[in-house]
């Protein structure tokens, strides 16, 4: 069950992933928005880790880079590990894992420009086009940042995910 009172962090729409789709990163030179969150169903933070891993397709060999960690003893060296581990202490939480995959568009990970999104998206066709779309679309409505707006203004692609 998601939850809509998450950490405050700045994503953007701004990873070209599987499929060509523009999914959702975080960009920390963005405006933060409340994420969403949900508990797993796990016992221990490295079996949380590797679970997220396997329903991000993220190889194990690559887990310490793109699955970012917090619990009240130990945290990974991502920027957003200390304002996640401090909405973890508020809600009461012991242990908290996420994706931490960098920005990218094509082989260059870097933020790319709300431009060259524009371009991604409008440039595909058939179910790559169909894929991305959804994606746009059923991100949960409350994950209001510049990009999604522009997706929204140049593509009609409006939100009609939950919450």
């Amino acid at each position: 069950m998601w939850r809509s009172d998450g950490p405050d962090l700045p994503v953007e729409f701004a990873r070209e992933s599987g499929g060509r789709r523009i999914t959702l990163v975080i960009c920390n030179d963005r405006a933060a928005v409340t994420v969403l969150w949900a508990a797993l169903e796990v016992r221990t933070l490295d079996d949380a880790r590797r679970a997220l891993a396997l329903r991000e397709g993220i190889q194990p060999k690559n887990i310490r880079h793109s699955i970012g960690y917090w619990s009240p003893v130990d945290a990974s060296e991502h920027t957003e590990a200390s304002a996640i581990g401090r909405w973890a202490i508020d809600h009461d939480i012991h242990g908290v894992v996420w994706t931490a995959l960098k920005p990218k568009i094509g082989d260059d990970y870097r933020v790319p420009t709300q431009e060259e999104v524009i371009r991604h998206l409008n440039a595909l066709t058939g179910s790559d086009r169909a894929d991305a779309e959804e994606y746009v679309r059923l991100a949960p409505r409350q994950i209001v940042t510049p990009y999604r707006t522009a997706i929204e203004t140049e593509l009609g692609w409006i939100a009609s995910g939950f919450l």
